[in-house]
Protein backbone atom coordinates (compact mmCIF):
# COMPACT_ATOMS: atom_id res chain seq x y z
CA UNK A 1 0.00 0.00 0.00
CA UNK A 2 1.43 3.32 -1.42
CA UNK A 3 1.18 6.05 1.38
CA UNK A 4 2.05 9.35 0.52
CA UNK A 5 3.38 11.57 3.69
CA UNK A 6 0.25 13.85 3.51
CA UNK A 7 -1.96 10.65 3.86
CA UNK A 8 0.00 8.75 6.62
CA UNK A 9 -1.40 8.51 10.26
CA UNK A 10 -0.62 11.63 12.49
CA UNK A 11 0.15 9.55 15.08
CA UNK A 12 -0.49 6.32 16.73
CA UNK A 13 -3.35 7.23 18.57
CA UNK A 14 -5.45 7.86 14.94
CA UNK A 15 -5.16 4.74 13.48
CA UNK A 16 -5.63 2.92 17.28
CA UNK A 17 -9.00 4.93 17.63
CA UNK A 18 -10.17 4.79 13.91
CA UNK A 19 -9.39 0.45 14.85
CA UNK A 20 -11.43 0.13 17.49
CA UNK A 21 -14.81 1.58 15.70
CA UNK A 22 -13.84 -0.79 13.05
CA UNK A 23 -13.38 -4.52 13.68
CA UNK A 24 -14.20 -5.62 10.46
CA UNK A 25 -11.44 -6.93 8.14
CA UNK A 26 -10.19 -9.56 5.80
CA UNK A 27 -7.20 -12.04 6.70
CA UNK A 28 -4.85 -12.83 4.14
CA UNK A 29 -2.61 -15.97 4.28
CA UNK A 30 -0.21 -16.94 2.61
CA UNK A 31 -1.04 -20.84 1.12
CA UNK A 32 0.20 -23.54 2.13
CA UNK A 33 2.38 -25.48 -0.69
CA UNK A 34 0.97 -25.77 -4.06
CA UNK A 35 -2.32 -23.83 -2.66
CA UNK A 36 -3.51 -20.03 -3.53
CA UNK A 37 -3.52 -17.59 -1.13
CA UNK A 38 -6.56 -16.90 1.73
CA UNK A 39 -8.68 -14.25 2.24
CA UNK A 40 -10.57 -14.94 5.24
CA UNK A 41 -13.66 -12.27 5.91
CA UNK A 42 -14.00 -11.85 9.60
CA UNK A 43 -14.99 -10.23 13.00
CA UNK A 44 -12.39 -9.47 15.36
CA UNK A 45 -11.48 -7.72 18.33
CA UNK A 46 -8.42 -5.51 18.82
CA UNK A 47 -6.34 -5.26 21.97
CA UNK A 48 -4.72 -2.04 21.84
CA UNK A 49 -2.68 -3.08 25.36
CA UNK A 50 -0.83 -6.26 24.23
CA UNK A 51 -0.94 -5.41 20.80
CA UNK A 52 -3.22 -8.90 20.11
CA UNK A 53 -6.41 -9.44 17.52
CA UNK A 54 -8.43 -11.61 18.78
CA UNK A 55 -10.94 -13.76 16.89
CA UNK A 56 -12.17 -17.31 15.87
CA UNK A 57 -13.26 -19.27 13.05
CA UNK A 58 -15.19 -22.44 12.30
CA UNK A 59 -12.80 -26.02 12.61
CA UNK A 60 -13.78 -26.90 9.08
CA UNK A 61 -12.13 -23.62 7.36
CA UNK A 62 -8.86 -24.47 4.97
CA UNK A 63 -7.07 -21.69 6.40
CA UNK A 64 -5.59 -23.85 9.76
CA UNK A 65 -2.83 -25.64 7.21
CA UNK A 66 -2.23 -22.89 5.63
CA UNK A 67 -1.61 -20.74 9.11
CA UNK A 68 0.53 -23.38 10.38
CA UNK A 69 2.70 -23.10 7.15
CA UNK A 70 3.17 -19.60 7.27
CA UNK A 71 1.79 -17.96 10.45
CA UNK A 72 2.99 -14.65 9.04
CA UNK A 73 -0.50 -12.85 7.98
CA UNK A 74 -2.07 -9.41 7.43
CA UNK A 75 -5.49 -8.12 8.45
CA UNK A 76 -6.56 -5.60 6.30
CA UNK A 77 -9.36 -3.41 7.47
CA UNK A 78 -10.80 -1.01 5.12
CA UNK A 79 -13.69 1.82 5.62
CA UNK A 80 -15.33 5.66 5.10
CA UNK A 81 -14.52 4.85 1.58
CA UNK A 82 -16.05 7.48 -1.46
CA UNK A 83 -15.84 8.50 -4.76
CA UNK A 84 -14.69 11.78 -4.94
CA UNK A 85 -16.07 13.20 -8.46
CA UNK A 86 -13.48 15.71 -10.62
CA UNK A 87 -15.20 18.90 -10.27
CA UNK A 88 -15.68 18.57 -6.53
CA UNK A 89 -11.34 18.78 -6.66
CA UNK A 90 -10.88 21.44 -9.25
CA UNK A 91 -9.31 24.61 -7.71
CA UNK A 92 -10.99 28.22 -7.40
CA UNK A 93 -8.85 29.26 -10.57
CA UNK A 94 -9.68 25.81 -12.59
CA UNK A 95 -12.36 25.24 -14.66
CA UNK A 96 -14.63 22.08 -13.10
CA UNK A 97 -14.46 20.20 -15.46
CA UNK A 98 -10.61 19.75 -15.33
CA UNK A 99 -10.77 18.64 -12.01
CA UNK A 100 -9.20 15.38 -11.39
CA UNK A 101 -11.68 11.86 -9.84
CA UNK A 102 -9.93 10.10 -6.78
CA UNK A 103 -11.22 8.04 -4.24
CA UNK A 104 -10.97 8.77 -0.14
CA UNK A 105 -10.48 6.07 2.14
CA UNK A 106 -9.00 4.69 5.70
CA UNK A 107 -6.86 1.53 5.54
CA UNK A 108 -5.50 -0.05 8.42
CA UNK A 109 -3.05 -2.99 7.97
CA UNK A 110 -1.59 -4.97 10.92
CA UNK A 111 1.00 -7.10 10.04
CA UNK A 112 0.77 -10.52 12.64
CA UNK A 113 2.02 -13.91 13.49
CA UNK A 114 -1.16 -15.95 14.15
CA UNK A 115 -1.24 -18.66 17.01
CA UNK A 116 -3.86 -21.10 16.75
CA UNK A 117 -5.97 -21.24 20.37
CA UNK A 118 -7.00 -25.03 20.77
CA UNK A 119 -7.38 -25.39 24.86
CA UNK A 120 -11.30 -25.15 25.56
CA UNK A 121 -10.18 -22.78 28.76
CA UNK A 122 -8.24 -20.29 26.23
CA UNK A 123 -10.92 -20.51 23.92
CA UNK A 124 -13.76 -19.26 25.98
CA UNK A 125 -12.09 -16.66 27.81
CA UNK A 126 -11.29 -15.19 23.81
CA UNK A 127 -14.76 -16.01 22.71
CA UNK A 128 -15.83 -14.21 26.32
CA UNK A 129 -13.80 -11.18 25.23
CA UNK A 130 -15.43 -11.31 21.40
CA UNK A 131 -19.15 -11.17 23.02
CA UNK A 132 -18.52 -7.95 25.40
CA UNK A 133 -16.74 -6.79 22.71
CA UNK A 134 -19.74 -6.92 20.45
CA UNK A 135 -22.18 -7.03 22.17
CA UNK A 136 -21.75 -4.99 25.62
CA UNK A 137 -25.26 -4.69 26.45
CA UNK A 138 -25.19 -8.10 27.92
CA UNK A 139 -28.10 -10.18 27.49
CA UNK A 140 -26.16 -14.18 26.64
CA UNK A 141 -24.89 -16.84 28.78
CA UNK A 142 -21.47 -16.58 30.04
CA UNK A 143 -18.81 -18.42 27.66
CA UNK A 144 -17.04 -21.18 29.81
CA UNK A 145 -15.51 -24.26 28.52
CA UNK A 146 -17.32 -26.95 30.94
CA UNK A 147 -20.96 -25.84 30.56
CA UNK A 148 -24.21 -24.63 28.32
CA UNK A 149 -24.72 -23.47 26.67
CA UNK A 150 -21.31 -23.02 24.51
CA UNK A 151 -19.23 -25.98 26.18
CA UNK A 152 -20.38 -28.64 24.17
CA UNK A 153 -20.27 -26.11 20.59
CA UNK A 154 -16.17 -25.23 21.20
CA UNK A 155 -14.66 -28.60 19.63
CA UNK A 156 -16.56 -26.96 16.06
CA UNK A 157 -13.92 -24.08 16.43
CA UNK A 158 -10.48 -23.03 16.98
CA UNK A 159 -9.17 -19.27 18.12
CA UNK A 160 -7.15 -16.81 16.87
CA UNK A 161 -4.78 -14.79 18.48
CA UNK A 162 -2.73 -12.52 16.30
CA UNK A 163 0.48 -11.13 17.79
CA UNK A 164 0.99 -7.33 16.17
CA UNK A 165 4.18 -7.05 14.53
CA UNK A 166 3.53 -3.84 12.37
CA UNK A 167 1.33 -1.60 11.04
CA UNK A 168 0.32 0.67 7.94
CA UNK A 169 -2.36 3.11 8.06
CA UNK A 170 -3.41 5.42 5.03
CA UNK A 171 -5.93 8.36 5.26
CA UNK A 172 -6.69 9.40 1.96
CA UNK A 173 -8.33 12.76 2.38
CA UNK A 174 -6.89 15.23 0.08
CA UNK A 175 -4.77 16.16 2.59
CA UNK A 176 -2.44 17.76 0.98
CA UNK A 177 -4.94 19.78 -1.36
CA UNK A 178 -5.95 23.59 -0.59
CA UNK A 179 -8.35 24.33 2.61
CA UNK A 180 -10.99 25.79 -0.23
CA UNK A 181 -10.69 22.69 -2.03
CA UNK A 182 -11.25 20.45 0.84
CA UNK A 183 -14.02 22.15 1.72
CA UNK A 184 -15.75 21.64 -1.06
CA UNK A 185 -15.29 18.00 -1.23
CA UNK A 186 -16.68 18.15 2.25
CA UNK A 187 -19.79 19.76 1.03
CA UNK A 188 -20.05 17.57 -1.90
CA UNK A 189 -20.22 14.39 0.97
CA UNK A 190 -22.56 16.22 2.51
CA UNK A 191 -24.95 17.56 0.00
CA UNK A 192 -24.56 13.88 -1.76
CA UNK A 193 -25.04 11.75 1.58
CA UNK A 194 -25.12 8.36 0.11
CA UNK A 195 -23.02 5.09 0.90
CA UNK A 196 -20.41 6.38 3.09
CA UNK A 197 -20.29 8.97 2.65
CA UNK A 198 -21.07 10.44 6.33
CA UNK A 199 -17.79 8.07 7.53
CA UNK A 200 -15.90 9.32 4.93
CA UNK A 201 -16.77 13.02 5.30
CA UNK A 202 -16.26 12.67 9.41
CA UNK A 203 -12.95 11.12 9.36
CA UNK A 204 -11.83 14.18 6.11
CA UNK A 205 -13.59 16.85 8.58
CA UNK A 206 -11.45 15.46 11.20
CA UNK A 207 -8.10 15.88 9.72
CA UNK A 208 -8.96 19.62 8.79
CA UNK A 209 -7.16 22.38 10.73
CA UNK A 210 -9.43 24.43 12.90
CA UNK A 211 -12.34 21.77 12.33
Amino acid sequence: MLIHPWDAARDKSEWQRWLSAHDFGQLAVNGAAGEPPFVQPLHFLYDQERSLVLAHLARPNPIWDALRAAPEVMLSVVDDYAFIPGPWQADEDTPSQDGVPTSFYASVQLSCTAHIVDDPEAKAELLQAQVEHFQPEGGSARVVADGPPYGRRLSGIRGLRLEVTDVRAKFKFADQKSESVRFQIASGLAARCEGRDSGALSTQLRRMPGI
